[in-house]
């Protein structure tokens, strides 16, 4: 195949990834093309880490999360781009990182589970923001009596802290304790601003009272 026909399939790639708002993933991408004229998966992966390169002097990059590829602003920008947002950073209190760092790392896990590590009771408020952010999700429910529902992380989850797979994240070996994986967490969050928007739903406290659930962690600008 010419450089010409690359080139044009890079600006196919390149046009859809901008119009989506969302991550494409490979056969997303080729199903633009006519079956008479679809590239193989071969001359797609090389349009793709040509464009990646053609990023490399940018004000965005071309990124592979777990859904696919998208466009994203890169970090040194974010404070510009973010002014363009008349709504403030979402803001994460420690409980929720905490309970999502948990889930992370443990899951498939329980509420329950998560109260015995933690030693508070979880607010119901933090599990059903997490879920409407679609970043966990109940997997199963486990063989006990009252069969509690057991949550685990989703791709959507992934995909928000530029992820591929769980395997990125930080390995416990390195983390000693609960606020550092806090810590962690929150900086998968400040990491870079996305072309898209992703919905904004209001985080709620932990039921239980104490100085370090007043601490607020500020999210990813949009």
């Amino acid at each position: 195949m010419s450089e010409e026909q690359i080139r044009r399939i890079q600006m196919i790639i390149e046009a859809a990834l901008l119009a989506a708002g969302k991550p494409l993933n490979l056969d997303q991408l080729r199903e633009l093309f006519s079956e008479e004229e679809r590239p193989a998966r071969q001359v797609m992966e090389h349009a793709l880490s040509q464009l990646e390169q053609a990023c490399e002097d940018r004000s965005y990059t071309l990124c592979k999360v777990s859904s696919g590829y998208r466009f994203q602003i890169r970090e040194d920008y974010a404070r510009w781009v973010g002014r363009l947002f008349e709504e403030k950073p979402q803001r994460y209190s420690r409980a929720l990182l905490e309970t999502l760092a948990l889930i992370a790392y443990r899951q498939p896990i329980t509420r329950g589970e998560i109260e015995d590590i933690r030693g508070v009771t979880v607010s119901s408020n933090i599990i059903r923001t997490l879920m409407e952010r679609e970043w966990v999700r109940v997997v199963g429910h486990k063989d006990v009596p009252g069969r509690p529902a057991m949550y685990a992380t989703t791709r959507q989850f992934l995909d928000y802290f530029n992820m591929t797979s769980l395997e990125q994240l930080p390995p416990l070996s390195e983390i000693r304790d609960l606020e550092e994986i806090g810590r962690e967490v929150e900086q998968k969050i400040q990491a870079e601003i996305q072309f898209d928007d992703p919905k904004s739903v209001p985080e709620d406290r932990d039921d239980d009272s104490g100085d370090d659930h007043n601490e607020s962690i500020s999210g990813t600008v949009h």
